[in-house]
């Protein structure tokens, strides 16, 4: 007890989170690959998507690519359905997703009018990245890629320069607050190097000259179903950001990463952005504090999404297994603390 009154003022030392300074939350999650064989990189997008739709952020503010129905393929075992794991608790897919852009739709044009809303004038709200100056926006892209580039198709290459002027694009014209990307490919972190504009946080899934690769594979659909990086992601935000209420930090989610688990070297790029890391809520980007402004009040209310993201809580709630990988059937659930063990039949590579 002697100690706690010179404890008291060291605790005050702490970084704590700052509260969040953006009223707006948006996501573009791209997946670029087309064919059966490349199932794992619209699994990743899909476990995205439902992660952040899990935290709060409606349909109506995410942008979802994907440029192959592997849903629909006829390969699939498992029709209409996409699993990320050998369990297949959780259909990824299901009946509440919402493609904004399908197919050949997904193309290096489309992305990058999309953020610098150069678009057509009858493109409908859906197709549109409707961001502004207080907005926080989450861009997640997997696929296959190398030295500065990412492959759109296996037909095209959006390069790094086309990004960093994009994003450049929109900080000139007020579309973004706060910018987080996240990049799951072969030599990701190349992809963000050429960036050039305030307030962006960067993270990719292995540096130059290093392949990203499969985390495990499911012998009944017959390929890899989730890529190590994205894998990873997944658990910890599942483990550790339950709500919207968390308090975990962008540096608690990338001080988890493991080289010797993802099997490359994840990279985090914050020399433009200006918040120190331990004090970025994971929730700043992954989820959604809207700002209602209530008659006769002084003071803005903070709220969750909606009734729906309720609900989605009250099931998980009573769904066996919790604990697994962002919400999307990856882990094991509670095991008391011991280890998941999984069967790995291969490995593939970005």
């Amino acid at each position: 007890m002697k100690l706690l009154p010179l404890l008291l003022p060291l605790l005050g030392l702490l970084p704590t989170p700052t509260p969040a300074q953006h009223t707006s939350n948006w996501a573009v999650l791209v997946g670029t690959s087309r064919f059966w064989f490349n199932y794992r990189h619209l699994a990743n997008v899909l476990s995205l998507y439902r992660t952040v739709k899990r935290l709060g952020i409606p349909d109506s503010n995410i942008i979802l690519m994907l440029s192959d129905d592997i849903a629909c393929n006829p390969r699939n075992l498992f029709p209409g359905s996409v699993y990320n794991n050998v369990d297949r608790l959780l259909d990824l897919y299901g009946d509440n997703i919402e493609v904004d852009y399908r197919g050949y739709e997904v193309t290096v044009e489309a992305f990058i009018r999309l953020l610098t809303d150069r678009v057509d004038e009858d493109t409908p709200r859906s197709k549109r990245l409707l961001s502004d100056a207080g907005s926080n926006v989450l861009v997640y892209m997997t696929g296959h890629g190398g030295n500065e580039f990412l492959k759109f198709q296996d037909a095209e290459e959006l390069g790094a320069w086309d990004v960093a002027d994009a994003v450049e694009q929109m900080w000139e014209k007020k579309r973004y607050h706060e910018l987080l990307f996240m990049i799951d490919t072969c030599q990701a972190n190349t992809m963000y190097g050429r960036f050039y504009s305030p307030n962006v946080l960067a993270t990719g899934s292995s540096k130059l000259d290093e392949s990203s690769l499969s985390h495990h594979n499911d012998a009944d659909v017959g390929v890899a179903v989730i890529d190590r990086f994205t894998y990873y992601n997944l658990e910890y935000l599942e483990r550790n950001v339950p709500n919207i209420s968390s308090k975990a930090t962008m540096k608690d989610l990338f001080d988890s990463y493991d080289p010797k688990k993802i099997h490359s070297t994840p990279g985090v790029r914050t020399d433009l952005f200006r918040r120190d890391l331990s004090e970025v809520l994971i929730t700043d980007f992954f989820g959604s504090v809207q700002r209602v402004e209530v008659d006769g009040e002084d003071d803005d209310v903070e709220c969750g999404n909606s009734s729906e993201f309720n609900e989605r809580e009250e099931v998980r709630e009573k769904v066996e297994g919790v604990g697994r990988v962002g919400g999307c059937g990856g882990l094991c659930g509670d095991l008391g603390g011991g280890e998941c063990v999984l069967r790995v039949w291969g490995v593939m590579a970005d």
